[in-house]
């Protein structure tokens, strides 16, 4: 798992700097390059990192791209926690997801003191912070032997194919 980690943040890092780059290469217009790095970048602040180096408006779109393909966790972990049922017999309950869903919705709705958010966000981040320090002193090159470099390449590969397809898709739209 920290190897697949690993190599998704390397690849958001690397994706960072040259999506802006590629995107001013081949002349895409803002909504298109917001689009594209939505699709193609995995993790959102990465997305909105790109987004906000092409452009303002790349930055709305991607954000907005990403945010809702980001809700589609939602459903998607509903309905295969019922088609997967039948491993256990029982439905599993993603918890996670219904307290993702109770915590956009308070966000939303509900009147919240600037000092509760903030003092969420702010364990939030630790808490982050601490997952990734977790997940990074557990990759060492003697797991990523063990694993192999065929793991690693397999992600690039992924990577690259789902960048260059989504560009071709988008830019020929």
């Amino acid at each position: 798992i920290s190897v697949s980690i690993g190599t998704v943040f390397i690849l958001n890092a690397i994706a960072l700097f040259i999506f802006p780059v590629l995107g001013h290469a081949f002349h895409m217009p803002q909504d298109q390059f917001g689009t594209w790095a939505a699709i193609a970048i995995h993790d959102v602040s990465s997305v909105v990192g790109a987004g906000a180096a092409y452009g303002e408006e790349a930055l709305k779109i991607a954000t907005t791209v990403k945010l809702t393909r980001a809700l589609w966790i939602i459903p998607v972990a509903l309905v295969t926690s019922f088609f997967f049922r039948h491993q256990s017999g029982k439905i599993y309950k993603p918890w996670f997801i219904l307290f993702f869903a109770l915590a956009m919705v308070a966000n939303t709705f509900l009147p919240m003191p600037e000092i509760l958010t903030g003092n969420i966000l702010w364990l939030a981040k630790k808490g982050f912070a601490v997952t990734l320090f977790l997940i990074g002193t557990d990759l060492s090159l003697k797991i990523i032997r063990t694993v192999g470099v065929r793991s690693i390449l397999f992600g690039v590969i992924l990577w690259a194919f789902i960048s260059l397809l989504s560009f071709i898709v988008i830019t020929l739209l």
